[in-house]
């Protein structure tokens, strides 16, 4: 499977994307980031091996404790995926645009032509 499969798949479920939010406003220990659940430490540690094989987290040692780090730049990964199939959509809808106002404006031309 792709990084960015990988990636998306991990953050299918939503105790991981809240783990993954929960790191942006620091690194955590895994006792720390299981505090808030009501699931076992082995279940949130479960959780963190998929974000890690993912490459959104990753743990360094620190004295005895692991804590979690996020890895930010992943995330450039999925905004240029993102944006690709955004800058698409716009497009699409542009072209949208203009065969609106191009039946639009025959529509105009039809009544004013009608009116006379």
């Amino acid at each position: 499977m792709d990084q960015l499969s990988q990636v998306f798949a991990a953050l299918a479920d939503p105790t991981r994307r809240d783990m993954v939010a929960r790191l942006t406003e620091s690194d955590a220990t895994l006792s720390e980031l299981a505090a808030p659940y009501d699931v076992s430490v082995q279940a949130v540690s479960k959780h963190l091996k998929v974000l890690e094989g993912a490459g959104l987290v990753t743990r360094t040692r620190q004295a005895q404790c692991r804590p979690a780090h996020l890895e930010a730049e992943i995330f450039d990964l999925m905004t240029k995926w993102i944006e690709r199939y955004q800058r698409q959509a716009e497009a699409r809808y542009q072209r949208l645009d203009a065969v609106l106002d191009e039946l639009n404006g025959r529509d105009q031309t039809t009544m004013e032509g009608n009116a006379s």
